[in-house]
């Protein structure tokens, strides 16, 4: 890998479901899944030096699912999203341009594998103005 790609490896995040909790006031807060992912998030980038980004992004995702049961891999983005920033993966998951998720065999207890390159450039000066 070159300079401008990073590999990490994370565990399977909580679901959306179970990642935040409403409080009966109607204020949301992160559940101690939520809580305990996101250090788990923090530890390994903290432990592998991974450096932040501030570029815009192109994010690969290895979903190696934990079990046989249906899974939406669009559920693990919010809580991984979520812990990457706060533990200074990247200022904002704004800055992902290029984005893909690739469902992988099945592996106890279930992980991701990331992979994050920074562009050379964002897509407004590959294409124009045009969306």
């Amino acid at each position: 890998m070159d300079s401008k790609t990073v590999l990490l490896n994370f565990p399977w995040p909580p679901s959306v479901n179970t990642y935040w909790r409403a409080l009966p006031t109607g204020r949301v807060i992160l559940s101690a899944k939520g809580r305990d992912y996101r250090n788990e998030v923090c530890e390994y980038v903290i432990a592998e030096g991974v450096r932040h980004h501030t570029e815009r992004l192109k994010v690969e995702i290895y979903a190696f699912v934990p079990d046989r049961r249906r899974r939406d891999l669009d559920n693990i983005l919010k809580a991984l999203f979520d812990a990457m920033e706060h533990a200074g993966v990247y200022e904002d998951d704004e800055q992902i341009d290029d984005l893909r998720i690739v469902r992988r065999p099945r592996m106890k207890p279930g992980c991701l594998a990331i992979v994050i390159t920074e562009l050379e450039s964002g897509w407004d000066d590959e294409l124009g103005d045009s969306p």
